[in-house]
């Protein structure tokens, strides 16, 4: 059987941790070990002893066998306590998908598969990982934990939510990015996963609200999720379209091109202000397409973890 032919073929999310398994396969292969060494009960591997070193950790059973010494070395237990925030608003329902597909990905189907992928390193470097998901309100908060029933729990709610429909839920971004900075109270990794759309135009509030996710010296990273073919370039032919807001159902009626640079300088100036205040706070800024693979994810989580 092929596997990832019977991955396409299926419903995505029924699969979403074997799935996310295949995903960061492919990217951290031997690279998610920890390279430093302490004292957990994975061993790692053996080294010659030197004389001078501490004896407490040679191998004695393997100094019988082979009459010379060895010293043990062990995995370190790493303490990296993760905490991601999904936006589950309206507008991650874009683009309008029937199915879910590794290769047919809309915003909130990405984030969730993009959070099983991390969770699954964090399960294998026994780190603790927490969630919490808003949309038109705080509902759903996980604390940082490292269990195997915690795990299942996190895939479980994130399953749900890819395949709840879109009900025209508003959000105020920054109301609960206040209320989860409160929530996360040990310095943590936090990454956030929104397209930084909203129903208010109060960007003052927003920028507090990202700010205020850095207290704790926590180290944020905001993955700002996006169809670029649509929403950044707006790539859409000439014809007569109908352009609905996902979240309060207010339309337009226009023609594509005649919105098109107006709309771009706008969209521009607006992602280069928020660029500006990541930098400001020192919270790292990374542009997603929901069209490309999960290898900037992955290789941000890698960059950032070893930072942390």
């Amino acid at each position: 059987m092929n596997l990832q032919s019977e991955l396409n073929k299926s419903s995505l999310f029924q699969n979403l941790e074997l799935l996310a398994s295949q995903v960061v396969e492919g990217f951290i292969s031997g690279i998610h070990k920890s390279p430093f060494h302490g004292f957990s009960a994975e061993f790692a591997e053996h080294k010659i002893y030197n004389k001078g070193e501490s004896t407490k950790h040679i191998d004695w059973k393997l100094f019988a066998k082979t009459d010379k010494l060895y010293t043990k070395r062990y995995e370190e237990e790493t303490n990296l306590r993760c905490h991601m925030i999904l936006d589950n608003s309206a507008s991650m329902y874009y683009p309008e998908v029937e199915k879910l597909g590794v290769n047919n990905l809309n915003k909130i189907g990405f984030s969730v598969l993009a959070i099983a992928a991390l969770m699954n390193v964090l399960k294998k470097q026994r780190d603790a990982v927490g969630l919490s998901v808003y949309s038109s309100s705080y509902h759903n908060y996980f604390p940082e934990k490292g269990s195997e029933r915690h795990h299942q729990m996190l895939l479980a709610k994130l399953s749900e939510i890819s395949q709840e429909e879109n009900l025209n839920k508003e959000t105020k971004t920054y109301t609960y990015l206040h209320q989860i900075a409160e929530n996360i109270k040990r310095r943590s990794l936090v990454f956030l996963f929104t397209d930084m759309f909203q129903s208010t135009l109060d960007n003052k509030a927003l920028f507090d609200a990202l700010r205020h996710l850095k207290h704790n010296k926590h180290q944020v990273v905001l993955f700002h999720v996006l169809d670029k073919g649509t929403e950044l370039n707006f790539d859409f032919d000439n014809s007569p379209k109908r352009f609905v807001d996902v979240e309060t159902g207010v339309h337009i009626d226009l023609y594509a091109d005649t919105v098109k640079k107006d709309y771009e300088n706008k969209l521009h100036t607006t992602i280069e202000e928020l660029k500006l205040k990541c930098a400001q706070y020192k919270i790292r800024y990374v542009d997603v397409d929901v069209a490309s693979d999960f290898s900037k994810i992955l290789n941000t989580f890698l960059i950032e973890k070893h930072k942390f």
